[in-house]
């Protein structure tokens, strides 16, 4: 067997599982359900909504505490996590970096197109003295 499974099965080692938390349309679906239950009469109908959803019934009170207080209101359409970059910004750095890389590409033709020309001036001074010097 695993070294894990091992230290499972050991007698007096605890497995905990990880806290559990709900989105805010989740909790006003089953808040909105429980009342339901409870307004056609059922009391065990709450119960059993519990149990399918493996839920306590100290989450009820403090969900609908937080209804109450306008929390999950506030919650319900959010997006959890980093913001999208914007487009805009990232387009833009985009074509920053695209100009800097443009650049200097351009000093570097520039560059060889200024050797070139000096070279070409070279060898036309080269040829006119190779042929003034055949010609004396």
């Amino acid at each position: 067997m695993s070294m894990t499974v091992d230290k499972v099965n050991e007698p007096g080692t605890e497995v905990r599982r990880g806290k559990r938390s709900w989105p805010a349309s989740f909790k006003l679906r089953i808040l909105k359900e429980v009342d339901e239950a409870k307004a056609s009469g059922g009391s065990g109908a709450v119960g059993e909504i519990l149990r399918r959803e493996g839920l306590y019934s100290s989450l009820l009170t403090d969900w609908r505490r937080q209804r109450d207080e306008g929390a999950l209101v506030g919650l319900a359409d959010t997006r959890q996590g980093r913001k999208p970059k914007d487009p805009v910004r990232a387009e833009n750095e985009r074509l920053r970096v695209r100009v800097e890389a443009l650049e200097s590409e351009l000093v570097t033709a520039n560059e060889l197109i200024e050797a070139q020309g000096k070279v070409s001036a070279l060898w036309a001074e080269r040829s006119s003295r190779s042929a003034e010097t055949t010609t004396e």
